[in-house]
């Protein structure tokens, strides 16, 4: 039986951790639409600037995308545009914040929408990531705004070396900023059975090659998934961690013969793993 035409379901879960830092400022949410079924947004938000100040961007970032994805018409909407509205919407209300505030509050975003035919639009602005994988393979994965990659791009460095180099975490664009941010889109047609998307922020990617992570999220649960990437995350950082955030979502083909006729089964609870 072709992928298309199986009876699915969406498996979910988010994970956050403080790491090694003494404050929180990654957020991270994964939101089931309120009046349809099957559509979902997972949203991921790397906040920057003083003690305060990225707690108070990711905060913004998330509440923006409630209150968007809430209004978001399945029916009538374009996805993409909706995910540029939170983009958009975000990044001004975090100039506002840094109005009233003695911090300059900054954050990245990565967030992707799922819609009822299994169609996935993507949004990203920052250093944070989504990743698409099939099976344990990387299909795609989203490009870094940021000073090394402009260098990887100009082939003057090797993402291994971008790793480790000195100006690895330096953006060239982010909400909260004077200027625009950065936004890229990508759109996938249809997640198939067997499929995972994932959001995450730079301290979880920074640990892992894609390959590594398509291993782990194709042969563990969501939840003990998320559970192992962000203990071996925190083993690899020695001590000087970041603080780490995923959002994931993964297609799987429903066994249960009694659900054949349903073509989608409920969202999975998400889960919450690390403080």
């Amino acid at each position: 039986m072709n992928s298309s035409t199986l009876s699915y379901r969406l498996v979910a879960t988010t994970a956050l951790h403080r790491g090694d830092r003494q404050y929180q400022q990654d957020q991270v949410a994964l939101l089931t639409h309120p009046r349809v079924k099957g559509c979902v947004l997972g949203i991921v938000a790397d906040g920057m600037g003083g003690k305060s100040g990225g707690r108070k961007a990711s905060d913004q970032v998330l509440m923006t995308a409630r209150q968007v994805f809430e209004r978001y018409s399945v029916k009538d909407d374009d996805a993409q545009a909706t995910l540029g509205q939170i983009v958009t919407e975000a990044h001004l209300v975090i100039k506002l914040t840094a109005i009233s505030s003695e911090e300059e509050p900054h954050s990245t975003i990565a967030a992707f929408l799922v819609g009822p035919q299994r169609q996935c639009d993507v949004v990203h602005a920052g250093d944070s990531r989504v990743y698409h994988f099939r099976g344990a393979d990387l299909v795609w994965r989203s490009k870094d705004h940021s000073y090394v990659q402009t260098l990887i791009d100009a082939g003057q460095l090797t993402e291994e070396e971008a790793n480790v180099h000195p100006q690895s975490n330096l953006l060239t664009g982010c909400l909260g900023t004077f200027e625009d941010p950065p936004v890229s889109f990508k759109h996938i047609p249809e997640l198939m059975v067997g499929d995972t998307i994932m959001a995450c922020s730079d301290g979880l990617w920074h640990y892992f090659t894609s390959k590594e992570m398509g291993a782990i999220v194709s042969t563990l649960p969501p939840r003990e998934a998320s559970e192992m990437l962000i203990n071996k995350a925190r083993q690899r950082a020695r001590g000087g961690g970041d603080n780490l955030s995923l959002s994931l979502v993964r297609v799987e083909a429903l066994k249960d013969p009694l659900l054949a006729s349903t073509p989608f089964s409920p969202l999975t609870p998400s889960s919450l793993y690390g403080q």
